[in-house]
């Protein structure tokens, strides 16, 4: 795809909201408090409309995939941010998350292998949704 083809300018530098952040935050908390694995927040203003941020989690096992899923979707209803839809949570192969302006990818390991969404969208800049207790435990 090509510059001009592109839906927003993707050399466009802007910060990110940081209430775009807050929703991605709490959604990666969620998934971390149900054991998620590798999860990855992908600031992809400006190089897609579909969203601004792609949140991306592993799960070991399909009831764990549900689980998360199941977890992120509660959370964004006790903070009130409004889901758009959700595909996918009952197998546990690839639960799709939409809360508009944030999209949460939660895979198998073997599917998010399989579809490789962080190579697909590689020149997006990765967000820091990770626990502030989660980098202290790593710390120490």
């Amino acid at each position: 795809m090509t510059k001009q083809e592109r839906p927003h300018e993707a050399d466009e530098k802007r910060p990110v909201d940081p209430a775009q952040l807050a929703r991605a935050r709490a959604l990666a908390a969620a998934a971390y408090d149900r054991q998620a694995e590798d999860v990855v927040a992908l600031d992809v203003h400006g190089l897609t409309s579909l969203a601004d941020t792609f949140l991306i989690a592993s799960g070991r096992s399909r009831q764990q995939v549900r689980a998360i899923a199941d977890a992120v979707l509660e959370a964004a209803r006790r903070d009130g941010i409004r889901s758009l839809g959700a595909e996918g949570t009952s197998e546990g192969r690839w639960a799709l998350l939409d809360f508009g302006s944030v999209i949460f990818h939660v895979f198998h390991e073997e599917a998010r292998r399989h579809y490789d969404l962080e190579r697909l969208w590689a020149d997006a800049p990765q967000l820091d949704v990770e626990p502030l207790e989660l980098k202290q435990r790593k710390a120490k």
